[in-house]
């Protein structure tokens, strides 16, 4: 049954006049009318007559001249991370309504419902319900053309997310924690990573692999120990797949074992826990100022010490966490340390999942910007064994969206791109204090980043001893510029030039023809501010701007990457809407060509 409320019922109403209003309006009720003071209670046999009677009669539903107020039961709409919009645009993209959804927490699955309406109608699944409670606050009345969405809670009686169903093509997809959109979110695999002295993997295996048989019995627990990967080297990888509990028992052990290999050979007196982390996480393991560390080690009573990034490359994106001190602190500090690296890590990937929808085709495992993907592995062999990369896969077990780590084939992050795709140039702003960063020692970052990227990247001289930014010149086609300036935001990120807890915003201006600006910008600013709800940046169009000598002018968009990069193509399609306009109806002379060469910076402005 579905449950309806009643609200400002005039005190003349009767049930009876609750009845054949409802049966004037084709509306049946399944069950009796339970009136109260003002209110009352309905049933209904399924959801749809529920929606197509909220949707009649909060528009027609006037009773002893007072307008009704109809929505699914309080009681239920308290404890419910559900909700149901209605009165979304038919033609409304899905990806439009998913970066829209996602602005206001985890949304775990969308579900459509098939009404007789014709406005759209889906249900809404949020992963708490102060969520929700959010959501329903901001989204309420949201006009979007001409159409005002309508939301309110559904029952979220059962743990199950339904399979969500695209309109008009009504096939199931995963999304989120709930893969194949059933069933309670499973918890993230995040393994624990640690080296061993190449000494002592046989002490760990075993006779007959028997001790590490019983070490993952114990702690129900999966161990690998890549032992093939990059031979002579002094140390081997492990990965331990288990429970937070699980991977630390079966760590100790591991400490336990080796320790115990060095007494009786004699070979070190005290053997040391190396952690291993992908250098995304590392800033927040370390703190602001490195408080964290710091009170790990005081409260554990360890030494720690963590590998300088020069140690990074390409093929190696881990850095060595090292820690000092008896088996019984190295065992609580590993606790405390992968607790840190494990919240950055669920961090990364709810980004990733409220942001990766806003640009249909994205490859994201294709940047280090999140843990949760790598830059491209060549297959030529590097460091920890990148040749043999293809046979590891730490992070495997979760979502598609991880399907890139170590060692991934190269896929296009604009999958149907044309074969020679327009160069774009697009003049990214840093901290300068994150300039000697992005350069790298005798410029090999920049350069490495460059061939990555497949873009020409320049930094441009600063204007003045005292300036607080500097211009990033950067060259190159659609998959260019995402994989350069993500790789920067990354950067940024990975090295504490923000806050922790705080968001990469960058400022970007991109030129684009004056005769395009107007459309930009959308009859009383309607297109501009439509760009910004979808897309979360801040986009501005200077009004007084005098176009340059190619008859082009500057857009400012600053936000996070996938705010900037979603708010370029947006802006990118419009001029080139435009374009193909001009050349259908070209007045006097035709559109010139774009230029093959970038053109000068443009004007600093605030």
């Amino acid at each position: 049954m579905n449950k309806l409320y009643i609200g400002n019922l005039s005190p003349a109403v009767t049930a009876d006049d609750l009845r054949q209003l409802f049966g004037d309006r084709k509306l049946p009720l399944s069950g009796p009318v339970l009136l109260k003071a003002g209110y009352a209670f309905v049933d209904y046999p399924d959801q749809n007559w529920a929606i197509r009677a909220i949707e009649t009669l909060s528009v027609k539903g006037v009773l002893e001249g007072r307008m009704m107020e109809l929505d699914h039961t309080a009681k239920k709409r308290l404890r419910s991370r559900k909700l149901q919009i209605r009165n979304i645009p038919p033609h409304l993209q899905w990806e439009v309504l998913d970066g829209l959804l996602a602005q206001y927490g985890t949304v775990e699955n969308v579900e459509q419902v098939n009404t007789d309406t014709e406005a759209a109608v889906v249900n809404v699944t949020y992963a708490t319900r102060d969520e929700a409670r959010g959501a329903i606050e901001k989204l309420s009345g949201h006009q979007f053309e001409n159409y005002s969405f309508r939301i309110s809670y559904i029952p979220d009686e059962d743990g199950h997310a339904p399979q969500r169903f695209r309109r008009g093509a009504y096939s199931s997809r995963e999304r989120g924690h709930s893969p194949g959109g059933s069933g309670p979110s499973k918890q993230l695999d995040f393994p624990l990573r640690i080296l061993v002295p190449t000494q002592f993997v046989g002490a760990i295996i075993g006779k007959e692999g028997l001790t590490i048989k019983n070490l993952t019995k114990q702690t129900q627990s999966k161990v690998d120990i890549h032992r093939k990967e990059n031979a002579g080297a002094s140390e081997k990888p492990v990965t331990i797949h288990a429970s937070p509990e699980g991977s630390s028992e079966a760590c100790r052990m591991i400490l336990e074992i080796m320790q115990k290999e060095a007494d009786e050979t004699k070979s070190a007196e005290e053997v040391p826990l190396k952690i291993l982390a992908h250098n995304s996480l590392v800033g927040r393991l370390i703190g602001k100022e490195g408080r964290n560390l710091k009170k790990i080690e005081q409260d554990t009573g360890t030494k720690i010490t963590i590998s300088p990034l020069q140690d990074l490359t390409i093929y190696n994106p881990e850095r060595t966490i090292t820690v000092k001190g008896t088996i019984e602190a190295c065992s609580s500090a590993e606790v405390e340390i992968m607790r840190k690296l494990r919240e950055a890590y669920e961090n990364d990937m709810v980004t990733v999942n409220q942001q990766g929808n806003l640009i249909p085709g994205l490859n994201l495992s294709a940047l280090g910007i999140f843990s949760t993907g790598l830059s491209m592995l060549p297959s030529a062999a590097g460091p920890r064994g990148a040749a043999a990369a293809a046979s590891y896969h730490p992070f495997a077990s979760h979502s598609a969206y991880l399907s890139g780590l170590y060692g991934a084939p190269q896929i296009g992050v604009f999958p149907h791109q044309h074969p020679v795709p327009e160069q774009e140039v697009v003049y990214l702003f840093i901290p300068t204090q994150a300039v000697g960063a992005i350069i790298g020692k005798k410029g090999h970052h920049i350069k490495q980043l460059a061939r990555f990227a497949g873009a020409s990247i320049k930094i441009a001289p600063a204007e003045g001893p005292d300036v607080g930014e500097r211009m990033v010149i950067i060259t190159g086609p659609p998959e260019a510029q995402f994989k350069a300036q993500g790789r920067i935001f990354g950067k940024l990120k990975e090295e504490n030039f923000f806050n922790p807890k705080e968001e990469v915003k960058l400022k970007a201006h991109i030129r684009v023809p004056s005769s395009a600006a107007g459309r930009v910008i959308g009859k009383g600013g309607k297109t501009v501010n439509e760009l910004q709800n979808l897309t979360s940046a801040e986009v501005i169009v200077p009004r007084d701007q005098t176009p340059d000598e190619n008859e082009e002018v500057i857009v400012k968009i600053i936000g996070h990457f996938f705010a900037s990069q979603t708010a370029q193509r947006k802006i990118r399609e419009i001029v080139q809407q435009v374009k193909q306009q001009e050349q259908k109806h070209p007045q006097g002379a035709g559109p010139s060509p774009p230029p093959s060469q970038p053109q000068p910076p443009p004007p600093r402005t605030k």
